[in-house]
């Protein structure tokens, strides 16, 4: 929702040094119709960002469409972006039929494109990505074009002048019905609205989870419903968002446009509460002890002891555990028991032998197998069973190699996780494999998108059943495919937005039989630029590196072998 500051001014007056102020603008992240994700802050490295209301139904959208598009080419080398949004709620295929030369953003919920307030096909908002602020919203004429000069010409500083609105004369009306039913008679509460907080928030925000705060009532989902909001629609949250279109992984995180919709436009109608009946976030107010799923394990793995403090940004903690089996044993499930939920972000394990550490031999190659043991992530299950006749081996004398990631809480606290490992009586059929794809590079300073790509043949058929995408504070997306000799490339799992602080391993819902000879893909690209929100400096000159001060870029394929 913008927030309005001014009335419209003479051009003139936006040219002067007037103690004015831009209107304020909601920050936003969708994907576009090939999957890639943009966020309005992070084209801070740009001096604006242009958007046009697009409707497949007007007939004068394409004429308006193809003068953005021409203004867009001929601005692609002024640090100006253009884009479109759909405001119709197409799917992506229908986003792709429409042939358009530029990104248009897929805004299923049509909440973006309510929130920025237009009111007709072809309207153009042009914004400030650095400020989160409106230069001009009106018609893509006159007006905008000498927005556009003055953006290009001054330099802009906190010091200016009101934004300028300039309305189309004529054009195609936008109604957005979903959202004017909500606002007149908001969601309910206990039937609409607390059973998606539950399911989408309440396995970290919980007393005693590693979310922040706890969504245990009404009252504490009021107060942070501006903070919700805000993380809605920018996607900040639900944590572990991937492309919906590409793969599917019961431990990524999905949010369906109509919980969007039911969620922000509650909050937008003033997050009214329970009517008389029980609240039912209160289940929430007691997070259960969790215990062994499948009965006592066979080997319980005792992780040491780690004490959190307080505050602070933890870097990750490395340990070893020797198993000292006596026999080769085979692992058919896992369970992860945290020690202290609240400040266990995420846990990694590889099976490891003599004189190897966590990395093992990745430190030195560029590709790798590995045994992956699994993962831990806030929100995941805490049981991993693999599929039948498949397994991760360990050899007597091999030990178990961790990656602890911890967040403070305010609270000093400590954590001992233990791992259960549930052993089969008999060797399996298959033994379960995780390829390290990766590359070496050299990341320049301040480059917003730094493209990069990795590869492996297969040299046996294999069935992949999941992925991981690994890099630092830098990442910016990661996609995983994979190419058949004399076959187009495969898609198989997308990460359009990288997050350091996010590394989840995604177990695919349907696994995937591919043939030796194949090449696996890792296609993605740092963001080293003031635009990545979790760069500690932009201006560094990177190599790569398995330390959290250097960079890496590195796709994980977990497969056993056909036969």
């Amino acid at each position: 929702m913008l927030v309005r500051c001014s009335l419209l001014l003479p051009l003139l007056v936006w040219l002067a040094p007037a103690q004015g102020a831009l209107e304020r603008v909601d920050d936003f992240a969708l994907l576009d119709q090939h999957g890639e994700f943009h966020q309005l802050s992070r084209y801070r490295h740009m001096r604006a960002l242009a958007v046009m209301a697009y409707s497949a139904d007007c007939p004068a959208m394409a004429e308006m469409a193809a003068g953005f598009e021409d203004l867009g080419h001929t601005l692609s080398d002024r640090d100006i972006a253009f884009l479109f949004i759909d405001t119709q709620g197409l799917d992506r295929g229908q986003l792709r039929g429409l042939e358009l030369e530029l990104p248009i953003l897929d805004d299923g919920g049509r909440l973006v494109s309510a929130a920025l307030e237009f009111g007709q096909a072809g309207e153009v908002a042009l914004l400030f990505p650095e400020r989160l602020s409106l230069f001009y919203q009106g018609a893509a004429g006159a007006g905008f074009e000498q927005t556009l000069d003055a953006v290009l010409a001054a330099e802009v500083t906190n010091s200016i002048a009101d934004s300028i609105r300039a309305p189309l004369e004529a054009g195609c009306p936008l109604e957005f019905p979903v959202r004017e039913t909500m606002l007149a008679e908001a969601p309910d509460y206990a039937g609409e609205v607390a059973p998606r907080i539950i399911e989408n928030c309440g396995m970290c925000h919980r007393r005693g989870g590693v979310g922040p705060f706890a969504l245990d009532s009404h009252l504490m989902l009021l107060g942070w419903s501006p903070m919700i909001r805000e993380v809605l629609l920018n996607k900040r949250m639900p944590p572990m968002q991937v492309d919906p279109h590409i793969g599917h992984s019961r431990d990524a995180q999905y949010i369906a446009a109509e919980d969007l919709q039911v969620l922000v436009n509650w909050i937008d109608a003033g997050a009214p509460g329970p009517a008389g009946e029980a609240d039912p976030l209160l289940a929430l107010a007691e997070a259960p002890a969790p215990g062994w799923q499948l009965g006592e394990p066979d080997y319980i793995v005792q992780a040491p002891r780690q004490d959190i403090p307080p505050v602070g940004v933890l870097d990750y903690t490395y340990e070893e555990t020797e198993l000292g089996l006596g026999e080769e044993k085979w692992v058919r499930a896992l369970q992860y028991l945290p020690g202290d939920q609240s400040v266990l972000h995420h846990l990694m394990s590889f099976v490891t032998g003599e004189g190897e550490d966590f990395w093992g031999a990745e430190r030195r190659q560029e590709n790798s197998t590995r045994r992956f043991l699994d993962g831990y992530a806030p929100g995941q299950d805490l049981l991993r069973e693999f599929q039948p006749g498949t397994g991760v081996r360990i050899r007597p004398g091999e030990k178990l190699s961790m990656q602890f990631h911890y967040v403070t809480n305010g609270q000093s606290t400590s954590d001992a996780t233990r791992i259960g490992l549930y052993f089969y009586d008999e060797p399996p059929e298959r033994e379960i494999f995780t390829d390290a794809v990766s590359t070496r590079f050299l990341l320049p300073p301040n480059v917003p998108e730094f493209p990069l790509r990795a590869s492996r043949r297969l040299e046996r058929d294999a069935v992949l059943t999941g992925v991981r995408a690994r890099m630092n504070f830098r990442g910016k997306k990661m996609k995983f495919a994979y190419q058949a000799p004399g076959e187009p490339l495969r898609e198989i799992f997308s990460v359009p937005a990288y997050n350091y602080g996010w590394q989840p391993y995604y177990r695919l819902d349907e696994p995937i039989a591919i043939p030796a000879g194949a090449t696996l893909h890792v296609i993605g690209a740092f963001d080293n630029s003031i635009s990545n929100p979790n760069n500690p400096n932009p201006d560094a000159e990177l190599r790569f590196g398995v330390e959290s001060w250097e960079e890496m870029f590195t796709g994980y394929f977990t497969y056993h072998h056909a036969h």
